[in-house]
């Protein structure tokens, strides 16, 4: 007998997980994150090229599922990765996506 993939009671909450991981400026917010690790709003600006308050809204929206924690630092605000099975996550879906499009 197998296991089910996501259990019944989980469904939603998966769910959200993967609406929240589905937009390509939160995975780029999250590759700069793992890579360089704490960074302010400000750095990932710079970093990533997209305009501050774009980088703010989805670095809110990331905070709020629990993807990355944010601490003050008086007028400064650090966000860093805070959910260790992401790098994992992205690494196996893209690993993947990866072997897919190489046997076209």
């Amino acid at each position: 007998m197998s296991h089910s993939l996501v259990p019944d009671d989980q469904i939603e909450a998966v769910a959200e997980r993967f609406r929240v991981l589905g937009e390509p400026v939160r995975l780029e917010l999250l590759n700069v994150l793992h890579t360089e690790g704490k960074q302010s709003v400000g750095a990932l600006v710079e970093t990533t090229g997209h305009g501050q308050a774009n980088v703010s809204k989805h670095l809110g929206r990331m905070a709020d599922e629990g993807l990355v924690s944010r601490t003050r630092d008086g007028v400064h605000v650090y966000y860093a990765l805070d959910d260790g099975t992401l790098p994992a996550l992205c690494l196996l879906v893209a690993t993947q996506l990866g072997d897919e499009s190489s046997e076209d």
